[in-house]
C-alpha cells in the first residue's frame, strides 16, 4: 500500500477521468477500433482466416511467444543463442520455434545504429517469410503458413530509451505530463513511431499508463506522465494516436491493471498492491480506458497483486479473473494481451516457466514476452492444446487477434523497411528541432528564492558537479557554448567524503555551481544516495549560489532540506540538458508544472509542493 496518495477528492473532481468514466463506466465494454471498425477491415479478416487455416500447430503456437535473439544480423551466428534456442544464428531461431516477434535490446546487439537495426529487421523478416535475401518468397513458401513478425522495442523516451542518437530523443512521460500539453505527447509519440517504423520496428513498448501515485515508486516514477489520472488519461490517448494514427507501429499500453502504487520492483520481487475496487477505479483504471477507447493494439500485464480483484496470491500476469474477467469482459478490450518479461522475478515465484507459460495464456494473455526457458515452455504449451487444457478455439482465437494486429498495421502488406528512406526519416532537423522544442516546455522551475535564476552567462564562472558523466558533461558543453567559463566536477551517484572536498574546494571562487542529483531520495532502498544529500548541503553552505537539479524523479528535492533554486528535468538525456541550459540562462521561459505532488519526507500526507506548481521568470 501507498505512503503517500492524494485524495479521492483531488483525483476526480472536474478530471476528465470522471467525464470518460461517464461516458464509458468501468463494468461496459469499450470496442478497440479499427482500420474498417472492430479488430481491422474485411480484407484483413479474410487473411488471417485464410492463414490460420494453413497453419500447422506448432506455427500457431509459436506466434504467441515474442523472444530476444543475440547478434546485430539475422544471419552470423552468435553462440549466446545456443543455450536458450538450441541454434546461433537469429534467422535459424526465427525459423525453428516459428516466433511470433521479437524484442530488441543494447544489451542483445540487437540497436547500434539504425542502418544495422534495419537490416536486422528486414534480416529476420525474411527468415520468417521464408524468402531469400532479396526478398523473395514469402507467405506460402515451404510447408504451411509464413506470417511476419511483430519486432518491438521499449523505446518509451526520457529514461527508458533503447535507440540512441542519431533516432531523434525527446521527453519521457513525465516531462510531457509537465508539459500539459496532449499535442506535444502526440508529436513525440508520432516522430518515435516513424522512426522506428523505418528501422522495422513495428511496436513500441509505449505508453506507459501507471499512475505514480506512490513517490517511492522504484519502477515506474518519471515513466508515468502523472500522478493524476485525468492527465494521464488524456497524455495516453494522445500517444496512441501519435504511435499508431501517426507513425503506424502498434501502441502497447501497459503495466495492468496499474503499476503506480508500488514501493517494490516487480523485476526483483512481488509487489501486492491494496486498492479497493473503487480505488482502483479512480486510480489505475482511467489511462487503461482511454488507451483501449483509443484502439491501443496491445496491453502489457503486470506481475503484481492485487488482491480485490484476484485473492489467490498469483500475479495479474497469471490471473484470469484479471485479464480476462476484468479486462476482457468488464473492459470490453478485443486487441493482443501480451505478458510482461517472463524473466522476471515477480512471476517466477511460483511456478516453473514452462507452467508459467501455459498459465499465462490461460489467464487470457495472447503472446508472452521473453520465455526464459523457451525449449521447454513451447513444447510445454502445445502439450497443454493437445491435451485439451486450452482448448483450440482458444488457440485460433489468440492468434487471430496477433494476426490482425499485424494485418491492421500494415505488417504483412509491408514486412520490410527500405534503407533508402532511413536518412529522410531518422533524427532530422525537423525531428531534432520539434523536440527541442517538445522538450522546452517541460522543465520545471520549483524555487527561485534568491533570484539566481536566470543567470547570465556570457563571462561568467560556472562549476557543474554531482551525478552523471555524460550528463553533467553536456551541461558543462552547453554552458560553455553559451558564453560561460565551466569546470567539471563528476561525483556520481554516492559521492564520497573526499569528492564532496573536492567539489566544494572546486566551487570557491565561482559565480554559480550547478549541481545535479539523481533519485537522491532512494534512501529506502540504499544510504548510498545520502552522499548526494551531502553534497548539496555542502555546496549551499560554501556561500556560493547553488541551482540543484533533479535529472531523474522530482522528488529529490523533499530529501534535500532547503533548496532556495530546484529544477526539475524529468529526464537526463542530451535534449533535456539542453533544455535545461536554456532555462538556466533565460534564453527559454520556465512553463513546465508540477505533474505530481512532492511530498515531506518525514509526512507523506503533507505536500511540499502540489501538482500544478510552477515558478516563472
Amino acid at each position: 500500500m501507498s505512503q503517500y496518495r492524494p485524495s479521492r477528492r483531488t483525483v476526480v473532481t472536474g478530471s476528465a477521468a470522471a467525464v470518460l468514466a461517464a461516458a464509458t463506466p468501468v463494468g461496459h465494454a469499450v470496442a478497440s477500433p479499427g482500420p474498417g471498425g472492430p479488430g481491422g477491415d474485411g480484407r484483413h479478416r479474410a487473411w488471417a482466416r485464410k492463414t490460420l487455416r494453413e497453419m500447422t500447430l506448432e506455427q500457431k503456437v509459436g506466434q504467441l511467444f515474442v523472444q530476444h535473439v543475440y547478434g546485430s544480423d539475422a544471419t552470423t551466428p552468435d553462440q549466446r543463442n545456443v543455450p536458450l534456442y538450441g541454434v546461433a544464428a537469429p534467422a535459424d531461431v526465427i525459423r525453428r520455434y516459428h516466433l511470433g516477434g521479437v524484442c530488441y535490446f543494447a544489451w542483445t546487439d540487437s540497436v547500434r545504429d539504425p542502418e544495422q537495426i534495419l537490416g536486422l529487421s528486414n534480416g529476420l523478416q525474411r527468415a520468417a517469410l521464408g524468402a531469400d535475401r532479396h526478398g523473395r518468397g514469402g507467405p506460402g513458401r515451404g510447408k504451411g503458413a509464413r506470417v511476419p513478425l511483430t519486432i518491438s522495442v521499449d523505446q518509451e523516451q526520457g529514461v527508458v530509451t533503447r535507440i540512441g542518437p542519431p533516432a531523434t530523443q525527446l521527453p519521457g512521460s513525465m516531462a510531457l505530463g509537465a508539459g500539459r500539453s496532449a499535442t506535444d505527447a502526440r508529436t513525440a509519440a508520432a516522430i518515435t513511431g516513424r522512426e522506428l517504423r523505418a528501422m522495422g520496428i513495428t511496436t513500441d513498448f509505449a505508453p506507459v499508463c501507471d499512475v505514480n501515485v506512490n513517490p517511492l515508486n522504484p519502477v515506474i516514477g518519471t515513466r508515468s506522465f502523472s500522478s493524476r489520472p485525468e492527465l494521464a488519461a488524456e497524455m495516453v490517448r494522445a500517444q496512441v494516436r501519435g504511435y499508431q494514427r501517426d507513425g503506424s507501429v502498434s501502441s502497447s499500453g501497459k503495466h495492468f491493471p496499474g503499476h503506480g502504487d508500488t514501493a517494490t520492483d516487480s523485476h526483483v520481487a512481488f509487489p501486492v498492491i491494496t486498492h479497493s475496487r473503487e480505488e482502483w477505479e479512480e486510480l489505475d483504471a482511467p489511462p487503461f480506458v482511454a488507451a483501449i477507447a483509443e484502439g491501443i493494439d496491445m496491453i502489457m500485464t503486470a506481475h503484481l497483486a492485487m488482491p480485490a480483484f484476484d485473492d489467490s496470491g498469483d500475479p495479474a500476469t497469471l490471473s484470469r479473473p484479471i485479464l480476462t474477467g476484468l479486462l476482457r469482459e468488464e473492459l470490453g478490450y478485443e486487441g493482443v494481451i501480451i505478458t510482461d518479461s517472463l524473466e522476471m522475478e515477480g512471476v517466477r515465484q511460483k511456478y516453473g516457466d514452462a507452467e508459467v507459460a501455459v498459465r499465462a495464456l490461460e489467464a487470457g494473455a495472447d503472446q508472452l514476452l521473453m520465455s526464459p526457458a523457451l525449449q521447454k515452455a513451447l513444447p510445454a504449451v502445445v502439450a497443454a492444446v493437445e491435451s485439451g487444457r486450452i482448448s483450440r478455439r482458444e488457440l485460433d482465437a489468440k492468434v487471430t487477434r496477433v494476426l490482425l494486429m499485424k494485418a491492421r498495421r500494415g505488417v504483412v502488406d509491408h514486412p520490410y523497411s527500405d534503407p533508402a528512406r532511413l536518412a529522410s526519416v531518422v533524427g532530422t532537423p525537423r525531428n531534432v528541432a520539434a523536440a527541442d522544442a517538445i522538450t522546452d516546455r517541460t522543465t520545471t522551475l520549483v524555487t527561485n528564492d534568491d533570484g539566481v535564476l536566470p543567470m547570465t552567462a556570457a563571462g561568467a564562472s560556472v562549476l557543474v558537479t554531482g551525478w552523471g558523466a555524460t550528463t553533467t558533461k553536456t551541461v558543462a558543453d552547453e554552458l560553455t557554448a553559451a558564453g560561460a567559463t565551466t569546470t567539471l566536477s563528476t561525483t556520481g551517484a554516492s559521492p564520497t567524503d573526499a569528492q564532496i572536498a573536492s567539489a566544494v574546494a572546486a566551487a570557491r571562487g565561482k559565480d554559480a555551481v550547478v549541481v545535479l542529483t539523481m533519485k537522491a531520495w532512494d534512501t529506502a532502498v540504499t544510504d548510498k544516495t545520502r552522499g548526494q544529500q551531502k553534497l548539496v548541503a555542502a555546496l549551499q553552505a560554501s556561500g556560493v549560489p547553488t541551482v540543484v537539479v533533479a535529472v531523474r524523479d522530482p522528488y529529490d528535492i523533499a530529501h534535500l532540506g532547503d533548496v532556495p533554486t530546484y529544477l526539475a528535468t524529468y529526464a537526463y538525456n542530451a535534449v533535456a540538458m539542453g533544455a535545461l541550459v536554456r532555462v538556466l540562462t533565460g534564453e527559454v521561459e520556465p512553463t513546465g508544472t508540477l505533474p505530481v505532488d512532492i511530498p515531506a519526507a518525514d509526512d507523506p500526507g503533507t505536500v511540499l509542493y502540489p501538482f500544478g506548481h510552477g515558478l516563472r521568470y
